[in-house]
């Protein structure tokens, strides 16, 4: 019998949530032929999937199968398709939007629109994203992580900070992300290196994503103490198929 935890949150990076899991204990166990490092207190379960939807999606059937939380959270960064969204700014959506086939979850709390886009989108993606389904923000994950909890029949909601603004044209990183959902640091350190016209855009981004990481590790405090009302609700996040998926199987 797997040992049980009432929350697990998946994140992508561990530099989204290192000042939230330094004095929790690390555990290294594998599920489906992959190796995965879990953070435990007494009553969450942590663990950083990697960057894009598959990675998510492992992660998520991982701690879901090795740890069998009540309750399962997508956390991490987000960019801002709402110009009223700021870096820093926490968002916990009440919709979270697959944009590659328009299926949404409900989460039963917060407000707000999260759509999960399959690569880091640009402000010209943004505006797109949020003139077609009004998206509040831009994740990579979270939509993945909902179908999982929802294939189980568990809690789920959603904890987002801002990294980038609107307008902010984020580096070429796409081309950095490896299959397995790992940021390669140390090949775009090489590649930035040669191109000192990106080193203003780069020390912008490190410093608005320090920003965002602080200000997420408050909530999940919360969230990994059980105190958050988030989780005081029935069974949320069922899927909803979009309508042309409906009309697609009739």
């Amino acid at each position: 019998m797997p040992p049980l935890k009432a929350i697990a949150i998946v994140t992508a990076l561990d530099r989204e949530v290192s000042s939230l899991v330094k004095h929790w204990a690390i555990q290294e166990k594998t599920y489906a032929g992959r190796t995965f490092r879990f953070y435990e207190n007494e009553n969450a379960i942590l663990v950083c999937g990697g960057i894009g939807p598959e990675a998510a999606r492992r992660a998520a059937e991982a701690v879901i199968a090795l740890y069998a939380p009540d309750a399962i959270c997508s956390a991490g960064f987000a960019g801002a398709a709402n110009p009223n969204l700021k870096v820093g700014d926490i968002l916990i959506p009440r919709r979270v939007i697959d944009s590659s086939d328009g299926s949404s979850t409900d989460t039963g709390a917060g407000e707000g629109i999260l759509v999960s886009f399959a690569a880091i989108a640009d402000p010209q993606q943004k505006a797109k994203l949020r003139t077609a389904f009004n998206a509040d923000a831009i994740d990579m994950e979270a939509a993945a992580v909902a179908k999982a909890a929802a294939a189980h029949g568990i809690r789920f909601a959603t904890v987002k900070s801002i990294s980038d603004p609107t307008e902010f044209a984020l580096p070429a990183l796409d081309k950095f992300i490896a299959a397995d959902g790992t940021f390669s640091t140390r090949r775009f350190v090489l590649f930035a290196f040669s191109r000192p016209w990106l080193w203003p855009q780069i020390a912008r981004l490190q410093k608005n994503s320090a920003h965002a990481a602080r200000t997420l590790c408050d909530p999940l405090r919360r969230i990994a103490a059980g105190a958050d009302v988030s989780f005081q609700l029935p069974i949320a996040g069922k899927v909803i198929e979009s309508p042309a998926t409906r009309r697609h199987g009739q």
